[in-house]
């Protein structure tokens, strides 16, 4: 088992920057990946970013390349996502997701091998 939490959330202005952070217990060493997707009431849950424990890889959906940066910290204890130069098509409900069984880096971006999920954070940001 393992547990999110997610945290950093709120309002900005845009051009703003916001940092969430997830942080994980229970069976952390279990996990392969670790990813942060987000979703709106019209949209379907997309995959933002990702880091591949196996390879060090990270992946980034192409609307947020050069703006967001994945990191961790804690080894797999502490997830975060630095969100710089923010838009309003950023708003969403943000949430950190664990994968702990079969991953493919060319699916890094869909939720099936993701098993475990924090109950998300909510960032809005205004022009």
């Amino acid at each position: 088992q393992v547990r999110l939490v997610e945290s950093g959330g709120g309002s900005v202005q845009a051009g703003g920057s916001l940092r969430l952070s997830c942080a994980l217990s229970g069976d952390v060493d279990r996990a392969v990946a670790m990813g942060w997707f987000r979703q709106t009431p019209v949209k379907e849950r997309e995959g933002v970013a990702a880091v591949y424990y196996v390879s060090g890889r990270t992946y980034y959906t192409d609307s947020v390349k050069g703006r967001f940066t994945i990191s961790q910290e804690n080894g797999k204890n502490d997830l975060h996502l630095q969100m710089n130069s923010l838009k309003p098509e950023d708003t969403a409900g943000y949430y950190c997701a664990a994968a702990t069984g079969s991953f493919f880096g060319g699916a890094w971006n869909v939720t099936n091998p993701y098993n475990y999920w924090g109950q998300g954070t909510q960032v809005t940001v205004s022009l």
